[in-house]
């Protein structure tokens, strides 16, 4: 364990209070969640089971959470309420690995779990289970008498998964370190069976990135096979645009269905993007860029930009806009690139810094125009602004590809070894 990782021993963290941001409880932890691997790598852990005031017990997922401490755990403020439902590839920590029988590897002995501890991994927002507090003996009478030992998670055996491992989470265990593109295209040349039973033990984030990647005829058929508010969950986790063309291609009752569903907010930004043309700025954007306001330093634009969910080309500028700072904002004033914010000094004002010389792009704009704005100028992203002046959302170069490409792209296989097909 790297030095000043602190570890947590997972019974101390049943019923602790779970805080947002503002110091306002909003429940309890039960339980946590985590998704054992092949062989005898450490689980990693997904989330905690918190019960709310209501008593519902929900699912709060461990990138949710900023920090556990001093007997409480702090979350971003952002909860789902929906009733926690348990997936095939899950295990609840508390109900189901403590108390289990394992075997030491190194005397072959049986051994009870007692506890067992999580850390966060270093320089990342992941945690896993690394350590595993046992008795020796059978229990009964032996469990007290037994000695004590706390062992890495590697050395016992009888909860990890085997190589030889059926159903989806030896699978999910080989895909995790696949980037959401590369598991996309596995998807694709899976049986419909084996597909549904993968995404379906999928986490909705790492679900919604993978949808994004797959033909449109696998997206259709996977969100079709989910249960209506796992759907929901699914589009509110994919990028607004993403969502919105999938919704398009769904009879218009079902597409209404799962709008309901949706968070309101979520729901009305997919409206506003299915109200544009598919082949035009204001159906390619995505209405959830960098927006600052003019008062705004450099550091506070940084601190955005550093946003590790944000994809690399929605991270190459910010965009400046007097309130709201939502789309639609205020008036938009220009962008700021972000090799410009490394150039000045933390405090400068963006204001004092716009690029306001090129022309941002109408919702109304073909998608070929678009492509030559690109070309020309040699950008990444662009601003969508109407009539009025104010930001609708930003056109990145990865939308723009993705429309100008045959559309039958994403299932072709590219050599990337350098190889050159001579036919």
């Amino acid at each position: 364990m790297a030095g000043g990782t602190p570890r947590i021993f997972v019974s101390h963290l049943s019923g602790v209070a779970v805080f947002d941001p503002n110091g306002d409880q909003v429940g309890r932890v039960r339980d946590l969640v985590a998704m054992l691997r092949v062989g005898r790598r450490p689980p990693r852990l997904l989330g905690l089971v918190v019960e709310v005031a209501t008593r519902r017990r929900i699912f709060l997922p461990i990138t949710r959470v900023t920090g556990i401490e001093s007997g409480q755990v702090i979350t971003t403020g952002v909860l789902n309420v929906r009733r926690f439902e348990q997936r095939p590839t899950e295990r609840l920590v508390l109900g189901e690995l403590l108390d289990r029988r394992v075997r030491l590897l190194e005397t072959d002995e049986e051994a009870t779990v007692l506890d067992v501890s999580i850390r966060q991994l270093p320089a990342r927002r992941d945690w896993e289970i690394d350590r595993v507090f046992v008795r020796k003996g059978r229990g009964g009478a032996l469990r007290r008498r037994g000695e004590t030992l706390t062992v890495e998670w590697s050395a016992v055996t009888g909860f990890s998964l085997e190589e030889e491992g059926q159903g989806a989470e030896s699978l999910l265990a080989t895909f995790e370190q696949l980037r959401p593109a590369d598991l996309a295209n596995v998807l694709h040349h899976l049986s419909p069976k084996r597909r549904a039973e993968v995404a379906a033990a999928l986490q909705d984030d790492r679900l919604a990135d993978v949808l994004e990647e797959l033909p449109e005829d696998d997206q259709i058929e996977i969100l079709g096979k989910l249960k209506e508010e796992r759907a929901a969950d699914v589009l509110e986790a994919m990028d607004p645009d993403d969502a919105a063309d999938l919704l398009a291609e769904l009879p218009e009752e079902e597409k209404e269905r799962l709008l309901t569903l949706m968070q309101p907010g979520d729901a009305a930004d997919v409206r506003r993007l299915m109200a544009y043309e598919e082949r035009t700025a204001g159906g390619l954007m995505t209405t959830e860029p960098i927006v600052v306001r003019p008062d705004s330093t450099v550091a506070d634009a940084l601190a955005r930009v550093r946003n590790p969910d944000l994809s690399p080309a929605l991270a190459a500028q910010v965009y400046v806009c007097r309130p709201p700072d939502q789309t639609p904002t205020g008036k938009y004033l220009g962008t700021v690139h972000f090799q410009r914010l490394l150039r000045d000094p933390p405090y400068t004002l963006v204001s004092a810094m716009l690029d306001d010389d090129l022309q941002p792009l109408s919702p109304e704009t073909p998608l070929r125009a678009v492509a030559g704005f690109f070309a020309t100028y040699d950008i990444v992203a662009a601003a969508v602004v109407d009539e009025s002046g104010s930001l609708l959302g930003a056109v990145t170069v990865d939308d723009v590809l993705d429309h100008l490409l045959p559309d039958d792209w994403r299932e072709t296989e590219f050599l990337l070894s350098g190889e050159e097909n001579d036919e």
